[in-house]
């Protein structure tokens, strides 16, 4: 007996989708989100100021909100807005597109990396560097690692001395396509420039901008605390470059241990017998010229071979307390975004592209940085939103409060931790100095320690947030430029992050007990 069965089609279960981690502008807005929900529970407040506008501590005193719920709803749908070109009020500090006052917004850096895109447009287009870094790639491969070395450590020394960061956006054109002709990843070219540079600027020396304006608040010289701190440059450094050199090392000899695998596509192996032609030399000489010009331009010679202390602004005016030498420049980011402009012009002329063409060029390139100005425009818009919600003195109070009365080691490290949070909200090591100090430096002289190690543990504090701070355009600009996801580079680092975390407090208390 024989019996027919008809199986019945199984309905296939479609396979689950896979969490992606949000990408840098999502997470960014997130952030922003957040940031304002935490400012509707915090109590706004203040603190008096004295002429130069730094908090007096004794004096914080709450206030009643200044924004009605309405306003409140306002400012989030404006946070983006006065991320990019929001002025501040010089009397009242509110910060609005309508104000008229000092620009608070990070247009100047928004213009600067379309400026850049607009160059790598043009200069790519004539394939002088994808054939050059070809070259250059296949005769360093066996010694690629010197490469990164050499890197990481040049932009730390100019992170130590002045506080070299946003102006690594114009490397990322050179140092990726480099690294990919190399056999590495782009997580390895990101690293390259981020962490060569924020890790130099963490162990600031003589760095105008965060030493020099938190010296100048707390009352002491410079150059007070800089044998620690040159201690710490050089450890922290060393620890940084092997970090990379490890991961890099493992990529290139094994491809599948990449955190973000590798594009097809990019410097291909045609270009590694290629030889310049002359027109592609002046390229090359060009783009050379014009980084030199850049880093030129943007060193405060004066005030790190014065070792000037005092009231110096960064992110908005690019000055320092001193005067500048005959030869400075003292460009800023109006100057570069032409710079790079005229030399993808030039470049055009060079290439006899046309005029057509080097137009299409300089529009499609600055078309590319969107993406990462979006991310910036983002960041600063959370900064915004505690500004005009009068909490950032409510949480400068509370880490006044939570350093009071520690014992030496104990403060030190803790002023170290407080001003992690704070870091977050106020990207800027200047304004974050002129904030933090006057209320921390009188402090540690309770504590039995002196101004200089206070200001060294504010400053590693700082450095160590803006390694992984979403509010840091430097990270997620400079990730969104190199195509890195936020997750991935924060799977990468967070080893490097413990082990700084714990040379810096066995640094600090020690030197705390020494004194």
């Amino acid at each position: 007996m024989s019996t027919n069965m008809t199986s019945e089609p199984v309905a296939e279960t479609p396979p689950r989708k896979k969490f992606e981690f949000p990408g840098a502008v999502t997470v960014l807005a997130i952030v922003m989100v957040l940031v304002w929900i935490a400012a509707l529970f915090i109590p706004a407040g203040r603190f008096d100021t004295d002429a130069d506008g730094a908090p007096i501590p004794g004096t914080f005193e709450e206030v009643s909100a200044p924004l009605s719920w309405w306003e409140r709803i306002q400012q989030l749908i404006l946070a983006p807005v006065n991320g990019l070109y929001g002025t501040q009020d010089l009397t009242t500090g509110f910060v609005d597109p309508d104000n008229v006052g000092r620009l608070f917004g990070s247009v100047g850096v928004v213009l600067f990396i379309m400026a850049l895109g607009s160059f790598i447009s043009v200069s790519f287009a004539t394939r002088s560097l994808e054939v050059a870094v070809g070259r250059l790639g296949a005769r360093l491969h066996d010694k690629a690692w010197l490469l990164i070395a050499v890197i990481m450590v040049l932009f730390s020394v100019l992170g130590t001395t002045m506080g070299f960061s946003v102006e690594t956006f114009g490397f990322y054109a050179l140092v990726i396509p480099l690294m990919l002709a190399m056999g590495y990843d782009r997580m390895v070219a990101a690293a390259t420039i981020i962490i060569g540079a924020l890790v130099g600027s963490m162990a600031s020396t003589v760095n105008p901008f965060s030493i020099g304006v938190a010296s100048g608040e707390a009352g002491v010289s410079i150059g007070d605390g800089i044998v620690l701190r040159f201690i710490l440059w050089v450890v922290l450094t060393a620890v940084a470059v092997a970090f990379v050199l490890r991961y890099a090392a493992r990529v290139q000899r094994d491809p599948a241990s990449s955190l973000v695998g590798f594009d097809t596509g990019e410097t291909p192996d045609s270009a590694l017998d290629e030889h310049l032609s002359a027109t592609q030399k002046w390229v090359l000489a060009i783009t050379a010229f014009t980084f030199a010009l850049m880093i030129f331009s943007v060193i405060p010679w004066s005030a790190i071979f014065g070792a000037a202390t005092g009231p110096a602004e960064y992110d908005q005016y690019h000055e320092t307390a001193t005067e500048p030498y005959w030869f400075e420049l003292n460009w800023w980011f109006p100057q570069l975004a032409m710079l790079f402009i005229i030399a993808a012009i030039v470049v055009g002329v060079v290439a006899r592209m046309g005029e057509k063409e080097t137009v299409s060029l300089i529009t499609r390139g600055a078309g590319d940085m969107v993406g990462p100005a979006i991310v910036i425009l983002l960041a600063r818009g959370v900064s915004v939103i505690m500004t005009n919600t009068q909490t950032l003195d409510t949480v400068l109070n509370a880490m006044e409060s939570l350093v009071d009365g520690a014992a030496a080691g104990v403060f030190a490290i803790l002023v170290m931790i407080v001003n992690i949070p704070l870091a977050v909200l106020i990207p800027s090591s200047s304004g974050h100095a002129t904030l933090a100090m006057p209320l921390l430096a009188p402090l540690g002289d309770f504590a039995g320690i002196s101004r200089s190690l206070v200001i060294t543990a504010f400053q590693m504090g700082h450095g160590l947030t803006m390694l992984i701070a979403p509010t840091n355009v430097v990270v997620v600009g400079g990730l969104a430029m190199a195509k890195v996801g936020y997750d991935k580079y924060l799977r990468f680092i967070w080893p490097l992050m413990a082990i700084n975390v714990v040379i810096i407090c066995v640094a600090l208390a020690v030197a705390a007990v020494v004194e």
